[in-house]
């Protein structure tokens, strides 16, 4: 996958077919806008995602949010799906000036080579987000593309949003987070030395810290998958600050893998959380935390 990112100074020569929107957490809704835009590579179109960077709701101070859905997380789902191309697009007071109008003219048709696009009903864009799904289907066969505007995706009688996906990480309902997103909520990182604890009572773990931006479930154990490398593993996860061992706040990621013992440190992890098992818990000593570690470790092998 070819990522163009940090400049508007490009030029794609072969027809694309692009998706475009913020994908705030990458659900269901968005898979089916994509999956219009993969269809049509055997048209010979180069399937091309276009999003900003950083997203309007940052630039103009209106989210302050945790992301569900990182940049480098859309990145690995991106590529994973087989997109050609990924426009990070520069969001500055300059390019967020320019008419919708002109956005659809200069930058999709003119340096993007648009020849098919996929939207939602509800997209805006340009100039104060007055651009809209009216004005692309106005312009369409003007400038001789073809459009396709997707309606919301369902679950549970409501619309699939991030704000949907939002409320139910937020009190750890994992096994619905899965059935929103169309695959198990990530939490990416390099693999880290941590205090080596578990290898010193039997039960080696591996530690990540999340990206500061990421949003995080409630602090606690989660039966878990882990992938590294090209393989993914079973897995059980927790995610707080350790308070039995330590007193920092940092909050970390440590995973113990199953049937696994390798040297992985510098390693990137995609930690894949499943549901929700218990909350975090300070313990009284080290012996009753390696005992709820070993209740922990075999009802993962259970789940």
């Amino acid at each position: 996958m070819r990522i163009i990112a940090g400049t508007t100074d490009f030029k794609i020569l072969r027809p694309t077919a692009v998706a475009i929107g913020k994908f705030d957490g990458f659900h269901r809704g968005h898979r089916e806008l994509l999956q219009q835009v993969l269809q049509t590579k055997k048209e010979g179109y180069l399937s091309t995602i276009f999003t900003f960077d950083p997203p309007p709701e940052v630039l103009f101070g209106m989210r302050q949010a945790k992301e569900i859905t990182t940049k480098e997380e859309k990145r690995i789902i991106f590529e994973k799906m087989g997109v050609d191309i990924l426009i990070e697009y520069p969001l500055n007071e300059i390019s967020a000036a320019i008419s919708p109008e002109e956005f659809v003219r200069e930058v999709l048709k003119e340096r993007m080579n648009m020849s098919y696009l996929a939207a939602g009903y509800d997209l805006s864009f340009g100039h104060k987000g007055a651009g809209n799904a009216q004005l692309l289907r106005k312009l369409a066969p003007e400038l001789d593309f073809e459009l396709k505007i997707i309606d919301k995706v369902c679950e549970d009688g409501r619309e699939i949003s991030s704000t949907f996906i939002r409320e139910e990480v937020e009190i750890g309902n994992m096994e619905h987070v899965t059935k929103l997103l169309g695959e198990p909520y990530m939490v990416i990182g390099e693999v880290v030395h941590g205090a080596k604890l578990g290898r010193k009572i039997g039960m080696p773990t591996i530690n990540i810290l999340p990206q500061k931006e990421k949003m995080l479930p409630p602090k606690g154990v989660y039966y878990s998958k882990t992938v590294i490398g090209e393989k993914e593993y079973k897995s059980i996860t927790n995610i707080g600050e350790k308070p039995t061992v330590s007193d920092e706040k940092q909050i970390g990621v440590e995973t113990y893998l199953y049937e696994f013992d390798q040297d992985v440190y510098g390693k990137n992890a995609i930690v894949k959380l499943l549901k929700f098992k218990r909350p975090e818990k300070k313990f009284t000593d080290l012996d009753e935390l390696k005992a709820q570690m070993l209740s922990d470790i075999n009802d993962g092998r259970q789940f």
